[in-house]
């Protein structure tokens, strides 16, 4: 059967790419029935927001979800996938809710959002066609979504310059990026005013953390592949969704890392840590380093818990 492309044209839209963060320590963890019992209301209820922000589902790929917002005015695409994106953080409240109420366990999503132009059309065969977007802003789309922590929602400068005034954000950062030369500004989506709008995140960062001194192990993790070589640090301070770590190494910004921490106080070690680098500092001819956890299993999540909590008594304590 022959193989067909029907002409391309090119078209200015927004992409929007939602992943779940950590959920393949979940699919090892539970029977394929209870995975699927996560995975069904979960893209339910994210393909109702989509269509409801005039955006319509490109694919689902595994764990992860990719939108576009094609509309006659770039602005009006850019500020649908904004505010589908925050929509989205919000329902997952919902979701983790009901997850809970079932015995399974919280689920957490990145999501990335490019607006830029890209060439469109249908691709396939007389059995089975596919209606496909391609090109550079699809690719850093992708770039985007994969820096976006759990919760997040980051925008490039092209999406930005469309909806600055619709939507509030923090700071720009600049991450470099595979495939480019230059660095690129990114930034993260904290709310929509308009609409009385917050990311939910945000509360996350404010949890418990305490001073400390523990080693831990850390490799460098490219392209989902983790480096063979580890390397040791010092947690100077640690709470349930990250902590300051002192390296013997220059490392990138939004460079992520596997870790395992040891957490001799409650008797054992959480391993099969990932996390993202989002600041560093020089320090005495070291870096100081802030990681949030991007992956997690709940085992390691609730001993880093005990861990915290223990430590928060004892200088109570004291």
């Amino acid at each position: 059967m022959p193989v067909y492309a029907e002409e391309f044209t090119s078209r200015d839209l927004t992409i929007l790419i939602a992943d779940l963060r950590g959920f393949s320590s979940i699919s090892e963890a539970y029977p394929i029935e209870a995975v699927l019992e996560i995975l069904k209301p979960y893209f339910a209820r994210m393909t109702e927001i989509i269509v409801r922000n005039v955006g319509a589902v490109d694919k689902f790929m595994g764990d992860s979800v990719m939108a576009l917002f094609d509309e006659r005015h770039i602005k009006n695409s850019a500020r649908h996938a904004v505010t589908c994106a925050v929509e989205m953080q919000l329902a997952m409240d919902d979701l983790n809710r009901n997850s809970k109420q079932s015995g399974l366990p919280d689920l957490h999503m990145g999501i990335g959002i490019n607006t830029g132009r890209v060439m469109a059309g249908l691709v396939g065969s007389g059995q089975y066609s596919e209606y496909v977007v391609i090109g550079g802003e699809v690719n850093l789309a992708s770039r985007i979504e994969a820096f976006s922590l759990r919760g997040q929602v980051l925008i490039s400068q092209s999406t930005f310059e469309c909806c600055e005034d619709f939507a509030l954000t923090d700071k720009p950062i600049d991450v470099h990026v595979k495939g480019m030369v230059n660095p690129v500004s990114l930034r993260e989506v904290v709310a929509i005013p308009s609409l009385g709008w917050e990311v939910p995140r945000r509360e996350i960062r404010r949890s418990i953390r305490v001073k400390t001194e523990i080693s831990f192990l850390y490799q460098m993790v490219k392209d989902k592949i983790v480096g063979s070589e580890p390397y040791q640090g010092i947690i100077l301070d640690i709470g349930y969704y990250g902590v300051k770590a002192k390296l013997g190494r220059q490392v990138e910004s939004y460079s992520e890392v596997r870790m395992e921490i040891d957490l001799s106080i409650v008797g054992c070690r959480a391993t099969d840590i990932y996390g993202r680098i989002l600041r560093t500092q020089a320090s005495d001819g070291r870096v100081l380093a802030s990681i949030e956890f991007t992956s997690i299993s709940a085992t390691s999540q609730a001993l880093i818990q005990r861990f915290v909590q223990l430590l928060v008594q004892g200088c109570e304590g004291g």
